[in-house]
């Protein structure tokens, strides 16, 4: 078995893995409901992601909008929910969605780590081994609010192709009263990673 790989799988997806970082531990597992407090503070802490995406400092509803927040025509047992905890601290969060919008694809809600947690090559290998487990999907697709430009870069260097015109996020959940349009991008497998 590979290292840092249990038995128990769901769907396409390992419940737990180590990512393999120089110098750091760092474990993806999906998400528990012991998880609640923790993500709470990641999302605290990472107000100034929630102020770009909503215009809202977070909420503890945005913690339990994860579980129900879904795209149009999504299934929900498609729903992957991980967290990333880099030295037993819960340190990012990643939301997505497998076969959306298509058979086959993976649809990214969220992906945020922590303030510092970020600009250190984490996020690229967290990516990359995402798309390596979900079988190096041919279509990925995941939005950005405009402007946020760390994260325009991120999925750029990715290799996604970011839309030049803004669109609605998608979910159904509630949106924050000044919350506005995000930008979609796109990956397309045959190039980029």
């Amino acid at each position: 078995m590979e290292r840092g790989l249990s038995a128990t799988t769901v769907g396409r997806m390992v419940d737990a893995w180590m990512l393999d970082v120089p110098g750091e531990r760092v474990l993806v597992r999906e998400l528990a409901p012991a998880d609640e407090a923790p993500l709470i503070r990641l999302f605290e802490e990472s107000e100034d992601w929630f102020l770009a995406a909503t215009g809202l400092p977070p909420a503890p509803g945005d913690v339990q909008s994860l579980y129900y927040g879904l795209p149009e025509g999504a299934r929900p047992d498609g729903k992957v929910l991980l967290v990333l905890e880099r030295d037993g601290v819960v340190a990012g969060v990643v939301d997505a969605v497998r076969d959306h919008p298509e058979p086959g694809a993976v649809a990214v809600g969220l992906f945020l780590l922590a303030p510092w947690c970020r600009g250190r090559g984490l996020g690229h290998f967290l990516a990359r081994s995402l798309l390596a487990r979900a079988g190096d999907p041919p279509l990925v697709t995941a939005t950005v609010p405009p402007g946020w430009r760390a994260g325009e870069r991120f999925l750029e260097r990715l290799g996604f192709r970011l839309d030049q015109e803004s669109g609605p996020g998608g979910a159904n959940r509630r949106s924050g009263p000044r919350e506005g349009e995000m930008r979609r991008a796109v990956l397309r497998r045959g190039g980029g990673l």
